[in-house]
C-alpha cells in the first residue's frame, strides 16, 4: 500500500521549534490537499493543519494558527510542516495524508484522505 513518510520529529524543550516533512517517491503532492494530523496519547486523532491541491490555501486549526506553518516544495514533493513556540500539549505523533479533493471544509476531516503515513513522534518537555 502506498504510503507517505513523516519525519523530522524528536524531543525538543519547551518554546523550541521543529520542522517536519512528508514526502513520497509514488505520487506527486502538488495533484493533492495534504493535511497533518496528531493524535496524543489517549486523545482521538487531531486536524492541525492543511494545504490544498488548488494553489496554495492553508488552513490551521485554532488551536495552532499562530504558531504552525504548512508549506509545499514542489520541486522536492515535500511538504512541511514548521511548529514554533513547542508547548508540552503538542506531544502527539504527527502523521501526514493526502487526499484528491479542494474542499475546505474537508480538510480536518480524517475520512477525506486516501493515503497515509505512519506518524512521527514529537515530545515536549524540558
Amino acid at each position: 500500500q502506498l504510503q507517505l513518510v513523516e519525519s523530522g520529529g524528536g524531543l525538543v524543550q519547551p518554546g523550541g521549534s521543529l520542522r517536519l516533512s512528508c514526502a513520497t517517491s509514488r505520487l506527486t503532492l502538488d495533484y493533492y490537499t495534504i493535511g497533518w494530523f496528531r493524535q496524543a496519547p489517549g486523545k482521538e486523532r487531531e486536524g492541525v493543519s492543511c494545504i490544498l491541491r488548488s494553489g496554495s490555501s492553508t488552513i490551521y486549526a485554532d488551536s495552532v494558527k499562530d504558531r504552525f506553518t504548512i508549506s509545499r516544495d514542489s520541486a522536492k514533493n515535500t511538504v512541511y510542516l514548521r511548529i514554533d513556540n513547542l508547548k508540552p500539549e503538542d506531544t502527539a505523533v504527527y502523521y501526514c495524508a493526502a487526499g484528491p479533493f479542494t474542499v475546505r471544509t474537508m480538510c480536518g476531516v480524517a475520512t477525506s484522505y486516501s493515503y497515509w503515513g505512519q506518524g512521527t513522534q514529537v515530545a515536549v518537555s524540558s
